[in-house]
């Protein structure tokens, strides 16, 4: 998608009185911070206890009630050619999942939209349908996503090294590299670099003026995050050959 889903999970949860203007501004701030001089641990360890905080002693189910509002905001803003591409994995036996730094609820919500087979978010601990504010599991940014899909092939059996993943973020490195199909989508500078060295697949979906908008708009009033998605091959698979680098501009 063009954009953050974080950042519309943010303004929802602000919309909602969930979040409150100060607490939306430095989630903003700290999103250029992130883009303009990448993360650090001690940078990622206090995003995700913002993020807990932020939810402390929330109702599940005032969370899961943002859904339209998030969903009005994200669907937009996804590309259609990436969702054909989605599609085709799904069609190829491939099980797809959305992977993203946002919380597990949104994840699970836009993958039932968008009849994917599942969702991996940021979890947080629940004590009788109430958010305690304390992490459940890894955070789903940098490490933590391709620590997460580890975990998910694990369980379900899927062998990474026939599977794909798909981001425009540097950030997402750990989880393209966990993968034996790394595909870079409008990649940022650092992810281009990367992916330009390492000879993986290039997609590119608009022309550099929309791109700017876009990146006018994100140092404007993005929040924290952003989503990824791999498409997965079950461990009984045989692997397919992987195909020559190159860029594809998909419209």
């Amino acid at each position: 998608m063009a954009g953050s889903s974080a950042y519309e999970f943010a303004r929802a949860s602000y919309r909602q009185g969930l979040l409150t203007r100060r607490q939306l501004v430095a989630g903003a701030w700290a999103n250029v911070r992130f883009r303009l001089l990448g993360s650090t641990d001690a940078g990622t360890d206090a995003l995700r206890a913002g993020v807990a905080e932020m939810i402390r002693d929330v109702r599940v189910r005032d969370l899961q009630r943002l859904g339209p509002d998030v969903l009005a905001g994200i669907l937009p803003r996804i590309y259609p050619q990436m969702l054909r591409v989605a599609y085709e994995h799904q069609d190829a036996g491939r099980p797809v999942y959305i992977v993203t730094a946002a919380a597990h609820e949104v994840a699970e919500l836009l993958a039932h939209v968008l009849t994917f087979d599942g969702g991996v978010g940021a979890r947080s601990e629940i004590h009788d349908g109430i958010y305690t504010g304390r992490p459940e599991g890894p955070f789903t940014y940098r490490e933590g996503k391709a620590e997460a899909i580890r975990e998910l092939a694990a369980a379900e059996g899927f062998d990474l090294a026939a599977s794909y993943a798909y981001s425009d973020s540097e950030s997402d490195l750990p989880m393209l590299r966990a993968v034996g199909n790394p595909v870079a989508v409008n990649p940022d500078a650092e992810l281009a670099r990367v992916a330009r060295e390492e000879g993986w697949d290039v997609l590119r979906f608009e022309r550099l003026g929309r791109r700017l908008k876009v990146a006018a708009t994100a140092l404007a009033g993005a929040a924290i995050g952003g989503a990824g998605s791999f498409a997965v091959r079950r461990a009984r698979a045989a692997s397919e050959p992987k195909p020559p680098a190159r860029t594809r501009w998909l419209r």
